[in-house]
């Protein structure tokens, strides 16, 4: 879903960008990972950067497939950040907002505020644990290198929350009444448009901002809340009705509170959340259209 974001962000700007993906390389083999560069480097001479939107997303899965979550999100993001390191070239690694504890933070009000650079990790999930270890592996290998917080991520490429509430809106009005949809409200996060993450990536390379860095749609709001700005924007009669997390229980724990943002002077503001929703649904228009 990134990648292709990334790839149609680069051509706009002018690079040449030059996607992989399994079976052509699997990162978590670090003998392939470090040919697949050598190859590149012989093919054209140089390479400006790696970004890296490889990942093991299945957050539940992750629960029970510990060794396999760990090899992509933290063995594998470590091969491809050494290899880089060793030809010179600056890399940036995915990450998300997982790796926080879900308890809001608070700022000199006693209001609570967005996560920040600074603010200390502490997953609660084995997904957040290898990203994580993901993240340390990627920034020990190279002072170059760059790690980008995100959170909940969606795009016109793959499958992803708003794409899931407007085909169940869609489902349910088959049926001849008004459509209703069951969201947990107690879940707090930054919804976040890849075509909006993927130029800002680009644009952290080009400006050589290194580090962890956080871009996430500007502003919070819960999966309640976020449902029901998508059936106002799609202009879609449905019911969002609130249930808590506890009622729509997963193996895995979901962060209460996850909302980003940057404390950083070098990092531009990311568009508010709701432009990125417009932004989604204007491209997903176009592609169903065409």
């Amino acid at each position: 879903m990134l990648g292709h974001d990334v790839m149609r962000a680069g051509e706009r700007a002018g690079h040449e960008p030059v996607p992989f993906d399994l079976p052509e390389i699997d990162i978590t083999d670090a003998a392939a990972v470090e040919e697949l560069l050598d190859r590149l480097l012989g093919e054209r001479g140089s390479l400006q950067a790696i970004v890296n939107c490889a990942a093991w997303t299945n957050v539940d899965g992750a629960e029970t497939e510990r060794a396999q979550a760990h090899a992509v999100n933290a063995e594998g993001a470590g091969n491809l950040a050494r290899a880089a390191a060793r030809v010179g070239v600056p890399l940036v690694q995915i990450s998300t907002d997982y790796v926080f504890d879900g308890i809001a933070p608070r700022d000199s009000g006693g209001r609570p505020r967005p996560y920040v650079e600074s603010d200390v990790p502490d997953p609660q999930s084995v997904y957040g644990q290898t990203k994580l270890d993901g993240e340390r592996e990627v920034l020990a290998a190279s002072t170059s290198h760059t790690v980008v917080r995100t959170a909940w991520l969606y795009g016109v490429d793959g499958p992803n929350f708003v794409a899931t509430m407007l085909r169940l809106a869609d489902e349910r009005d088959a049926n001849g009444s008004t459509p209703s949809v069951q969201v947990v409200e107690d879940q707090i996060g930054s919804p976040t448009w890849s075509g909006h993450l993927a130029p800002a990536v680009l644009g952290l390379l080009e400006r050589e901002v290194r580090g962890v860095v956080h871009l996430a749609g500007a502003g919070e709001v819960s999966w309640n809340g976020f449902a029901r700005e998508i059936f106002r924007q799609a202009e879609i009669d449905c019911v969002v009705e609130p249930v808590s997390s506890e009622q729509m229980a997963r193996l895995a724990p979901r962060p209460a509170w996850s909302a980003l943002r940057s404390e950083r002077a070098d990092v531009l503001p990311m568009p508010d959340w709701r432009d990125g929703l417009a932004g989604y649904l204007a491209a997903r228009a176009g592609m169903m259209r065409a």
